[in-house]
């Protein structure tokens, strides 16, 4: 498979295995819960990186759907790369403005994305989706670096999405009319939903006494394309018709044509009382029963129209509902994100949806209005670094549940009801202390260490071999530490060829190979099915 390469890359593709765990600290000021928890609705205050790293040990392989608006490096938004990465160039690149200038920018953006669809990737359950907002200047990118985290055979869609309504006149060249959201499942057990349509019933017209249920008809003999006995020759039979008569599927213009069914299906329909025919004169004509289904359903689509999700007009006429004007750029529209829910999620099975880009909070609030709709139990769980977490997301969420007055929808002025905890991103779990001691930490000290903020689990002692350098199993990783308290092994010994040869044919679960350095590269370890992960920052201090 092709892979994408960019400045960075190397440092960034285990990144969020490095990341520390983080304390979550409920702020019973900012939530609106009688009992902070989390069993129930989440925003958090926080770098996302560091969020999400903060919720896998309590939400890892629980998420159904996860939903993300990521800067779209259009040039023009002044994002920030902050992601304090161990190396020159990343710390270089520290909160400096990404504009259109910046001859970096793609390279930063996907050194910012990686690691976070990573963690994404890891907190989705096995017949989970996501999906991700994007536009032109990323589109292509992100496809590429989300075939490698989730794998190609994941791709499920790229849906267009109709932002605007009408075009731009002082648009030099083409005025862009829409987005993208590029859509990937975490396994072959990921599962979406046919979407409910509502049937035109003028169009349902005649009754059925015996079944008390209005229906239309529809020709058993073929129309359009492909409708001719040339076309498929077994389709051509006769029927049998009221009076006896042998009925065949010509055309109006004598052309022998076919049916749209099978004799089987026929026999089949003609006993479930779906078959009606009609004498007109003197010829018979055979037609279906399509009765009106208050549950008929189609496919979902790949192209969303803005009268059928919404568009950004009617994005930031929602915020001025809830708090005045322009006070955010760049909502989403509700109905977009209902649509997602919708084909994502089912009412009744406690569906976690993830928003770790959650600006304004539209996620949150599609899921308390779809619940309202459908009477579902959907739980939301937002993450947002900017300053605006507490006093917009936050508090946007609070009037929906509560109501706003003078809003124009009535839903809304009655408010949806629920709750939420507002969580803050405390101290690292186990800041490493030990790393700070005058000596390096003994091998299980270490092992106790890794093997938590790579995994969120707790290493079982009695399965640790030093001999091996083996620590144990966790629920995705058989997992090795190349390790001892001794600065000139760890200067000397790295993850090379014949030691990765060595651990034998791989095993069900891949490998994770903590140590202080490797020897080979990214498609000899994926042939290997091994993930490296670099050995804690505080440790080169001692090897330097």
């Amino acid at each position: 498979m092709p892979t994408i390469g960019f400045k960075g890359k190397a440092t960034v593709e285990t990144l969020h295995l490095t990341v520390p765990y983080r304390q979550l600290i409920a702020d019973p000021a900012v939530s609106c819960a009688e009992r902070p928890g989390l069993d129930g609705n989440l925003i958090v205050h926080g770098d996302n990186l560091q969020a999400l790293k903060a919720l896998l040990p309590s939400l890892g392989g629980k998420i159904k759907c996860i939903y993300i608006d990521p800067p779209y490096n259009t040039g023009n938004e002044s994002w920030l790369y902050n992601d304090n990465v161990n190396s020159p160039m990343h710390q270089e690149w520290l909160r400096k403005v990404v504009d259109r200038e910046d001859l970096t920018r793609h390279d930063k953006w996907l050194c910012m994305i990686w690691p976070r669809l990573k963690l994404l990737r890891e907190l989705l359950r096995e017949d989970g989706a996501i999906f991700v907002s994007i536009d032109d200047n990323e589109v292509h990118r992100l496809r590429m670096a989300m075939d490698e985290i989730f794998g190609e055979e994941q791709f499920i869609a790229t849906i267009i999405w109709e932002k605007v309504y009408s075009p731009r006149m002082d648009t030099e060249g083409f005025s862009i009319s829409h987005d993208y959201i590029v859509v990937y499942g975490k396994s072959s057990e990921t599962s979406l939903n046919r979407l409910i349509f509502q049937q035109n019933e003028k169009q349902f017209s005649f009754f059925d006494e015996r079944k008390q249920r209005y229906y239309r008809r529809r020709s058993i003999r073929k129309e359009g394309k492909d409708s001719l006995r040339a076309d498929v020759p077994s389709m051509f039979f006769s029927l049998v018709a009221p009076d006896g008569a042998k009925i065949y599927p010509i055309k109006p213009d004598g052309t022998e044509g076919r049916w749209r069914w099978s004799k089987e299906k026929y026999a089949e329909e003609l006993k479930l009382d779906n078959v009606e025919w009609i004498n007109l004169d003197g010829i018979w004509q055979v037609y279906a029963k399509q009765y009106l289904d208050p549950s008929a359903s189609k496919p979902p689509v790949t192209l969303w129209p803005h009268d059928e999700v919404g568009h950004n007009h009617e994005a930031q006429e929602e915020i001025a509902d809830i708090f005045g004007p322009r006070i955010f750029e760049t909502p989403k529209p509700t109905r977009l994100l209902k649509r997602i829910l919708q084909i994502a999620t089912n009412p009744d099975e406690g569906a976690l949806v993830l928003d770790s880009f959650a600006g304004s909070g539209t996620t949150a609030h599609a899921v308390l209005a779809q619940n309202a709709q459908d009477g579902g139990n959907r739980r939301f769980i937002l993450v947002e670094q900017e300053d605006y977490a507490e006093t917009l997301t936050a508090e946007r969420v609070r009037r929906v549940i509560a109501g706003v007055p003078g809003a124009r929808d009535a839903a809304l002025r009655d408010g949806y009801g629920g709750a939420y905890t507002f969580y803050r991103l405390g101290d690292t779990l186990d800041d490493a202390a030990m790393l700070r001691g005058d000596a390096l930490p003994s091998y299980r000290e270490l092992a106790r260490y890794v093997f938590f903020t790579t995994t969120g689990e707790q290493v079982d002692e009695l399965r640790i071999d030093e001999e091996r350098f083996y620590l144990g199993e966790s629920r995705q990783y058989q997992i090795y530490l190349i390790y001892r308290p001794d600065p000139q092994f760890l200067r000397s010994v790295p993850l090379n060829l014949s030691w990765a040869q060595g651990l034998g044919a791989p095993g069900p679960k891949p490998r994770l190979v903590i140590a202080s350095h490797k020897y080979l590269d990214e498609h000899k370890l994926r042939e290997l099915r091994i993930e490296f992960c670099q050995l804690p920052f505080a440790i080169y201090r001692f090897i330097a």
